[in-house]
């Protein structure tokens, strides 16, 4: 692979059919017959449902449908699940939120699906969901996540108490106590993660078949792993088994943790096929997608740090309330708890952690895993914590850090919350990000601010992420009559270059020109199982299967090759380079043989009924730990102290994610995230009214998201530290960008507003957050 070699900013090989219009994504695809969907949804934030009269919507031209709860309920069709199950500190189980496709009884949250209507056209459906009449008795709505504990707050389901699905704690409650008892230094902080509603480019979409002489269903849908859908779909919803089930994910249009999980619409289409006996299509729409994809983050965390006299960490204190909004989803427990918390000793030498996690639920659109899934929320807390610390004992911040992080030479390391890390060399990275930014120069830029009456301010954070998910992924190559290659994958991309990445692991490995490797991925009938896409899981696990496939496509290629070259496999030797690619070579002699040309030769002879072997292989790679991600995020912002309005000036990023497979793809990945960081930290705020629960920033026109003009140019240095664990010495990036990006850029504008007074501030610092406490910072 001379041309394409690892470690080169290769190209991504899917752009150009994307950039030309020809990706085909879910709502692309029709089939002849296809029926179309639109869901009414609840407009209150909680009610019971005393009634659902559709007779008038259902007998509207077009109509085929109008499907209830009830319907739901009679057909026998099990829950929407969540999949985590998890103990509470006293050992008892977390609430139950029992959910269905329709909503039963009560409704949670505006947006909570109440009928389900199918018509010839998707006009006819919407028309006639206008028609159907549902009386609700209103009540009580709570979506204030800092007082939904409350005594005065509404019960939002009867096994919640207090609105608490789960009280759940890690760590050493007892080391942790007493480390602070000795602190000669305790800093105390509470932070607001704000809720963040996803808005990938493509909405959400399904559209399902039934084959009644099979009894199987074809769902085809954006997903981010159509194994777990089928699954859940099987064995939760309809009772069958999973295989009754074939899931299709086309071109993905962003997913960032959003588009994993088992949604109620994906159940709803294979029902309503089903009983209709013709193909179901729906498609959501933008301001729809506000009310019912999941939405991120949504927390409120207390944290308190503990350091002896010189300034070195003892121990950490956290106390997380996280909201979970009306319902569990997929994976949300798990989210606050075994995601966030593993990550909260971060960079640094802690002798004990304990952290304690309230799952509060709320009336608003349940929350799960986004782009980071917890993580990003121990790394902010950390790192405010450092600064406000360092402010508090008269220590400089990049000082205070460099004294308590874990040296090299401490690896492997295992921290208080169990996770080894493997390597790392965190003060190297610290430097060479310090350089970068020019950190010793920043005071002139600030005094050029200043003229110009404007406050100037720099702030980093050194994030830690651990990465990971299944602990094994599948692979398959095979050797298609056409000439090309076929490489099967059980991630899914949804924007990251995995056909480039996996593409350039299998030309290396093979010596099969790019061109002729054509990656599938998706279907969940091309292998048996997959881990999907989600906690930046998929080069290192799936990376490893292809690596383990690739070596079992040249053992059988030896083998081939003996029977072609009339020699035996062990006088057989394989070189991925060389002249016309991979190649097949009898030791010691020039007889030789070209991988695709042996791959051809002995599919001719397999279709003349000979026996021989062939190249196709499929094979299982074990994961065997997490990997950890880290880096050091320095950014600079200037605020007008007379309007609140900030700009990110510079954005400087120095990131060890192992070995960079395609630096190009890497660069591309923390752009993306630290433009969803900063769109978190200063833009994206989601608001409920909080006397009737209803989503005020319920669309694009009240829900800012930042533009290429509010963004810095983003300056990326990768360092290559390889991972120890995998045989790509890579470490996951997907999710890197945003993990540091919040903190490093609230660490910028509290120095930048420290002459004002300003000591905290909560994110999203919008103007007015911003003009508020310059305000009140000089009346103090």
């Amino acid at each position: 692979m001379a041309k394409f070699g690892l470690s080169q900013p290769v190209r991504r090989i899917e752009d150009p059919r994307l950039l030309q219009g020809r990706g085909r994504y879910t709502d692309d695809i029709s089939v002849p017959g296809q029926l179309h969907a639109y869901l009414l949804r609840s407009p209150h934030a909680h009610a019971r449902i005393l009634s659902v009269d559709s007779a008038a919507a259902a007998s509207m031209p077009g109509v085929h449908a109008v499907l209830t709860g009830q319907d739901w309920l009679d057909d026998g069709l099990g829950q929407i699940p969540c999949a985590i199950p998890l103990k509470n500190r006293d050992g008892s189980p977390r609430a139950e939120t029992p959910r269905y496709g329709l909503a039963v009884g009560t409704v949670k949250h505006v947006g909570d699906p109440v009928a389900f209507v199918v018509a010839e056209t998707y006009q006819q459906a919407r028309d006639a969901a206008e028609a159907v009449l549902v009386d609700y008795d209103i009540l009580p709505a709570c979506t204030d996540l800092a007082h939904a504990m409350d005594a005065d707050q509404p019960q939002i389901w009867d096994g919640a108490p207090k609105n608490v699905c789960f009280d759940w704690a890690t760590g050493d409650k007892a080391q942790t106590d007493a480390l602070f008892a000795q602190a000669a230094h305790v800093t105390k902080l509470t932070v607001v993660n704000n809720r963040i509603v996803v808005n990938s480019m493509e909405t959400r979409a399904a559209l399902a078949e039934y084959d009644a002489a099979s009894e199987r269903f074809t769902l085809h849908a954006g997903t981010q792993g159509s194994w777990l859908v089928k699954d859940l779909l099987g064995k939760a919803v309809f009772h069958l088994p999973p295989e009754k089930f074939r899931v299709i994910t086309p071109d993905v249009g962003g997913g960032f943790g959003m588009k994993l999980y088992m949604y109620g619409e994906y159940a709803l289409c294979c029902w309503a096929a089903r009983k209709l006996q013709r193909p179901v299509k729906w498609v959501s729409e933008r301001m729809e997608a506000f009310q019912s994809d999941t939405q991120g983050r949504a927390n409120l965390t207390e944290g308190e740090l503990a350091l002896d006299k010189d300034g070195r960490f003892l121990a950490l204190r956290t106390r997380n309330i996280a909201d979970m909004g009306g319902y569990l989803s997929t994976f949300a427990p798990f989210i606050p708890t075994g995601a966030g918390t593993k990550v909260l000793a971060s960079v640094y030498g802690f002798q004990a952690i304990y952290a304690n996690v309230l799952g509060i639920l709320t009336n608003t659109v349940p929350v799960d895993a986004y782009r980071g899934a917890g993580r990003p929320e121990s790394n902010y807390l950390v790192e405010r914590l450092i600064d406000a610390a360092a402010r508090e004992i008269g220590v400089d911040r990049i000082e205070l850090r460099k004294r308590n992080m874990v040296p090299a030479s401490a690896m492997p390391h295992k921290t208080p919350v169990g996770q080894t890390y493997d390597s790392g060399e965190f003060s190297t990275v610290l430097d060479a990000a310090l350089n970068k930014a020019d950190w010793a120069g920043f005071e002139a830029r600030r005094a050029e601010s200043t003229r110009r009456g404007k406050r100037r301010g720099i702030g980093m954070a050194y994030y830690l992420e651990a990465t990971g998910g299944d602990d094994s992924e599948r692979a398959a190559m095979r050797f298609a009559e056409d000439g090309m290659v076929d490489v099967l994958v059980g991630t899914q991309s949804t924007g990251q270059g995995h056909e480039t990445a996996y593409a350039m692991i299998t030309s290396h490995e093979l010596g099969i020109p790019m061109e002729k490797i054509r990656v599938l991925q998706g279907d969940s009938d091309g292998l048996p199982s997959g881990g999907g896409t989600g906690g930046a899981r998929s080069l290192y696990s799936e990376g490893a299967a292809l690596l383990a496939t690739a070596t079992s496509v040249i053992e059988k290629g030896k083998q081939a090759a003996g029977e072609v070259l009339e020699a035996a496999p062990a006088d057989i030797e394989f070189a991925p380079t060389g002249s016309g690619g991979g190649r097949f070579t009898i030791a010691g002699t020039d007889r030789a043989i070209g991988i695709l040309e042996l791959a051809a030769a002995q599919r001719e002879r397999a279709a003349k009924g000979e026996t021989v072997t062939l190249l196709d292989a499929a094979e299982i790679a074990a994961i065997p730990a997490h990997t950890f991600p880290n880096g050091c995020h320095i950014a600079e912002v200037e605020v007008d102290p007379d309007t609140g309005e900030v700009a990110v000036a510079r954005y400087i990023v120095v990131d060890d994610v192992g070995h960079a497979l395609n630096p190009l793809i890497v660069r591309g990945q923390v752009h993306g995230g630290v433009a969803q960081g900063i769109g978190q930290a200063v833009f994206e705020r989601t608001a409920y009214d909080p006397q009737s629960g209803q989503l005020l920033s319920a669309s694009l026109n009240d829900y800012a998201l930042p533009r290429a003009g509010d963004l810095p140019d983003i300056e990326v240095e990768l360092m290559e530290i390889p991972c120890e664990t995998n045989p790509l010495g890579v470490k996951g990036a997907g999710e890197a960008g945003a993990v540091g990006s919040p903190p490093a850029v609230m660490n910028a504008l509290i120095d930048a507003l420290s002459a004002d007074g300003v000591t905290q501030l909560d994110m999203p610092a919008t103007p007015e957050v911003v003009w508020k406490a310059v305000a009140m910072g000089k009346a103090a």
